[in-house]
């Protein structure tokens, strides 16, 4: 998932200026921060079911993109026993 979070410009320089200072890159520091806050909900996450990844595959803004993997048949040789 991608979110887009309208920033000002002074609230952007503070967050890198905070990663840099950390030594990290700056989305390595929002996933910290999200971490944090997902480790409050006290929630753990189940394991995705079949149906919420074909859910998820479905709702891909990428749908062109073909999943299939082209299969050859593999050669076979007659054998006398």
């Amino acid at each position: 998932m991608t979110i887009t979070l309208p920033l000002e410009p002074q609230d952007e320089a503070r967050l890198m200026a905070a990663a840099h200072a950390r030594g990290l890159p700056l989305d390595a520091l929002v996933r910290e921060a999200l971490d944090r806050i997902l480790a409050e909900t006290g929630e753990t996450s189940a394991p995705a079911s079949g149906a919420a990844l074909v859910a998820a595959m479905q709702a891909s803004p990428y749908r062109e993109v073909d999943l299939d993997v082209a299969r050859d048949r593999a050669p076979v040789r007659d054998v006398e026993f």
